[in-house]
C-alpha cells in the first residue's frame, strides 16, 4: 500500500491531477488572484510612452492605474474570460498584496502580435516575483524583483531585476552564457556579479504557440523553483537584493506579470501558503 500510495502522489504531482494542489498536505486552499472579471486586487502600470518601433515619446511614464489604450483588459475568448496584455509598452499588472512562503499557479498562452522593439522576434513576458520599491526601477517599467521568464523558447529562465540577485548551480557554456546544471557549484547572478544577472534553463516544456501553458512557482524561506507545465526548469536559492551595495535577503513582495512587447492571455491565477517545498520537487 505504501508503494501505490507513493505512486499516486507522483502522478498527481507530475500530471496536473487535482490532487496536486494538495501536495504540501497544509490543508490550505487556493486563492484565485484573478476573479473572472476585473482588475480587482491589481494595479496597473506602464513605463514611457514608445512609438511603433520602440523609441520613447517622452520620459513621463503613462502611470499608475493609467491604461488609455487598454494595454491591460478582460477578454472573452473560447467562453472564458481572460486577462490579455497586449503588449504594447513596457509595463505590469502587480498585485496590492505581499506575499512570502507560496506556491503560485498561473495559465498563459500567447497571442498573435508583437510590437516595438520585440516585433518579429521572440514573444515577451514574465513573473516577477519579491517585488519591491518603487514602479519602473527596472527600465521604467518594473519593481525589483525575481524574475521567472515567460518567453518563447526561454520558459523558466532567471533574470534579476533591479537588484534581486539568486545562487543558481549552473556551469558556464562556450557562447558565454551560464546554464543551469543541477550539481554544479552555486554562481551568484546580480546586475553587479561576473556571472550577470540572467541564468538559462537545460530543458525545455513549453508547448507549441497558442496553446495553453501551466507555470507553477515555489517559494519557501530564499529557496524557489520554476516549473513549466509539470517539469522542474530551475531550483534556485539565497534570494536576495542589493541595497546600498550590499545584499540583503528579499523575501517577500508584490507578483507582476509583465507587458513586454507581445500579445499574451492568462487565467487560473492562484496562489496558496506552504509550510515546506516537496522533497520531491528539491532532490536532483
Amino acid at each position: 500500500m505504501k508503494t501505490n500510495a507513493v505512486h499516486f502522489l507522483l502522478i498527481m504531482l507530475f500530471a496536473g491531477l487535482p490532487g496536486f494542489i494538495q501536495v504540501n498536505g497544509n490543508g490550505d486552499e487556493w486563492k484565485n488572484l484573478f476573479n473572472g472579471k476585473d482588475f480587482q486586487g491589481w494595479d496597473t502600470y506602464l513605463g514611457p510612452p514608445l512609438d511603433s518601433s520602440g523609441m520613447k515619446q517622452a520620459d513621463i511614464p503613462v502611470g499608475l492605474n493609467n491604461d488609455p489604450h487598454r494595454v491591460f483588459s478582460i477578454v472573452e475568448k473560447d467562453g472564458e474570460k481572460l486577462i490579455r496584455i497586449s503588449g504594447e509598452g513596457f509595463g505590469a499588472i502587480s498585485t496590492h498584496q505581499e506575499y512570502d512562503n507560496f506556491h503560485l499557479q498561473l495559465k498563459f498562452k500567447w497571442g498573435a502580435t508583437t510590437w516595438g522593439p520585440k516585433k518579429g522576434k521572440k514573444r515577451d513576458s514574465g513573473l516577477l516575483y519579491f517585488s519591491v520599491g518603487p514602479q519602473g526601477a527596472d527600465n521604467g517599467a518594473w519593481m525589483r524583483s525575481q524574475e521567472f521568464q515567460i518567453e518563447e523558447g526561454n520558459c523558466g529562465e532567471y533574470w534579476g531585476v533591479a537588484g534581486g540577485m539568486e545562487d543558481i548551480p549552473a556551469i558556464k557554456k562556450s557562447d558565454s552564457f551560464n546554464v543551469y546544471n543541477p550539481g554544479s557549484p552555486l554562481i551568484t547572478f546580480s546586475a553587479t556579479s561576473p556571472a550577470g544577472r540572467y541564468c538559462r534553463k537545460s530543458a525545455d516544456a513549453e508547448k507549441p504557440s497558442g496553446e495553453w501553458n501551466v507555470v507553477d512557482l515555489y517559494c519557501f524561506n530564499g529557496t524557489s523553483i520554476h516549473l513549466v507545465n509539470n517539469e522542474v526548469m530551475m531550483k534556485l536559492f539565497h534570494s536576495s537584493q542589493l541595497e546600498n551595495g550590499k545584499p540583503i535577503p528579499l523575501l517577500k513582495g508584490k507578483l507582476q506579470i509583465q507587458c513586454e512587447g507581445a500579445e499574451v492571455f492568462y487565467k487560473d491565477i492562484k496562489i496558496k501558503p506552504i509550510k515546506e517545498i516537496p522533497a520531491i520537487l528539491l532532490n536532483d
